[in-house]
């Protein structure tokens, strides 16, 4: 359903919550800064991903992997990723065949499509995680989000917007996340109410990114709040 290697996006994603938005370490920055609008715009559909991907599965099946990959991969793992990749390779192959053969769009409407068609899906949500927040901080409060959400969201999104949890105790399963949430969000900045709240501060500030990547928005711990509360009371 979602265009990515397994084993490839395994090893990507520990060193994304290891190092989140670390840049030159975090291969999963969803919005890099200056803010590539236009790129995002095509993700909608999941274009500009489906090339990345595309390209490196190409280079997968000749048994190589990107300078990046090779650093967050164990060699171990590099034959998993070459196998996978070509039948990849067979498996779409097999799907342009069928929908010619059988003069139907349907198997690809099943394998393969569903990425592009459901591409805003994975860009509502995943723009919510850490887009327009803090680089280069060790502190998952200052570059993660949790965000409310309805009970469809929830579903689909495998309780995800409690994001800021998943990335502090990434071992604690989905369903522990909500209860997980209750128990720790005393020490952690206040959750946004709603994904209409969350992208009041995502797009301005993904605007702002174009022109200057610089900007971030800048989320406060409770510990720094009381902070700034005791400063101003002794002015």
């Amino acid at each position: 359903m979602i265009f990515r290697e397994a084993t490839v996006w395994r090893w990507s994603h520990i060193r994304h919550h290891s190092d989140t938005l670390i840049v030159g370490r975090d291969p999963e920055i969803a919005a890099q800064r200056p803010a590539d609008v236009f790129g995002l715009l095509l993700n909608v559909f999941a274009i500009k991903t489906s090339i990345v991907t595309s390209k490196k599965i190409a280079l997968h099946c000749t048994g190589r992997l990107t300078a990046d990959e090779r650093t967050f991969v164990p060699e171990v793992e590099h034959h998993k990723i070459y196998t996978v990749a070509r039948l990849y390779v067979a498996i779409f192959g097999v799907v342009a065949f069928a929908c010619l053969w059988f003069d139907t769009i349907l198997p690809a409407m099943l394998i393969g499509l569903p990425t592009l068609y459901g591409g805003g899906f994975v860009l509502f949500f995943g723009l919510t995680q850490h887009a327009g927040l803090a680089e280069n901080v060790l502190d998952h409060r200052l570059n993660t989000r949790t965000v409310y959400m309805n009970p469809i969201f929830r579903f689909l999104y495998w309780n995800m917007n409690y994001h800021l949890e998943h990335h502090m105790f990434p071992m604690v399963m989905f369903h522990a996340l909500a209860q997980l949430h209750e128990e720790t969000k005393a020490y952690c900045p206040p959750p946004y109410l709603s994904c209409w709240e969350a992208y009041r501060e995502i797009l301005p500030a993904l605007a702002r990114q174009v022109t200057d990547p610089t900007h971030c928005v800048l989320r406060k711990t409770p510990a720094d709040a009381a902070s700034s509360s005791t400063n101003l009371r002794s002015i």
